[in-house]
């Protein structure tokens, strides 16, 4: 079959899917990237392969922190912030999208679409950050499977009211909580309502929410926090079937663009990459007073590439 590969690689997860030139989803995966995007990367492409070797890549985008580092190891034919990758897929399967809410694992997006253009968006501040790992960590704590924290929420019959400006402060009023005798699925119902308030106030300040809206990420997986959401907009909220990773479909459509619609062969390296070695390291320059921290990257011990600094004098020709 033949398609676009769509790599979105964030700190927490590495998503990765392959779409048809009808931009509909075949195969999607999701990995930990434990602080290491190159293997994440090698070892979701190399099982992608495996479960499909008769596959040809026509194109491949990459989207998330580590966009550029995958996007010169795979020959990525676009490379595009996560803000694009996630509008461009939410307008995509719902075209009539008006609003975008994405949280995930590190950090939380707003994008306010209008007529199929993005009109503003915002990214999330300190305190609205790590929302999906900080969940994850409540869960492990009450020894709770994450699936089914959200359920827990919502069997709760009276919430209580968690301070959820800062995560210290949350754990510690959680536990606060629990050491005053409150059933634990009135905490979890409460932790989604304080970090749904949280997140309108630093990342949705301002902005205006109309329907239809669509709740993206991770996070989206946990009903509490939907029902939150919904309690607080007084709207319905609507999960898509690929909603943890919709950054990987935006950034497969936006390379199914450059290569389709510009008449370019991919630069895809093949799937003998995975057979290559990559090393990255870096150096502070010395040449001005902003003393950029210059990254090299290496295929096979040769330097092919080199970002991070503001001057062209690094440049790899």
């Amino acid at each position: 079959m033949k398609g676009y590969l769509g790599i979105d690689v964030g700190s927490v997860s590495t998503n990765i899917v392959f779409i048809d030139n009808k931009g509909e989803v075949q195969d999607s995966l999701y990995i930990r990237t434990r602080g290491r995007p190159i293997e994440a990367v090698k070892k979701g492409l190399e099982e992608l392969y495996l479960s499909r070797p008769e596959m040809k890549v026509l194109g491949v985008g990459t989207t998330g922190s580590g966009r550029a580092l995958i996007g010169v190891m795979v020959g990525a034919d676009s490379i595009k912030n996560e803000i694009t990758a996630h509008a461009v897929a939410a307008t995509h399967i719902h075209p009539d999208v008006r609003t975008v809410l994405e949280i995930g694992g590190q950090d939380s997006k707003i994008i306010i679409v209008r007529r199929g253009v993005v009109v503003d968006f915002a990214m999330n501040t300190v305190c609205a950050a790590g929302t999906g790992s900080f969940l994850d960590q409540q869960a492990s704590r009450l020894g709770i499977p994450i699936k089914e924290f959200g359920n827990l929420a919502l069997q709760s019959k009276n919430p209580v009211r968690i301070a959820g400006r800062c995560s210290v402060f949350a754990e510690s009023d959680m536990i606060h909580k629990q050491q005053m005798g409150h059933p634990i699925p009135d905490i979890i119902a409460g932790l989604c309502t304080a970090l749904v308030r949280n997140y309108l106030n630093n990342v949705g300040k301002g902005k205006e929410i109309l329907e239809p809206v669509i709740f993206q990420g991770g996070v989206a997986a946990n009903v509490g926090i939907r029902k939150a959401f919904e309690d607080a907009l007084k709207v319905k909220i609507i999960i898509p079937k690929y909603f943890n990773v919709m950054g990987a479909i935006g950034a497969a459509l936006l390379a199914r663009e450059e290569v389709e619609y510009g008449k370019k062969s991919t630069k895809f390296k093949g799937f003998d990459m995975l057979k290559m070695d990559f090393q990255a390291s870096s150096f502070e320059c010395d040449g001005c007073p902003n003393h950029c921290e210059v990254i090299n990257f290496k295929q096979n011990g040769k330097l092919i590439a080199r970002w991070g600094a503001k001057c062209p004098r690094w440049e790899v020709s």
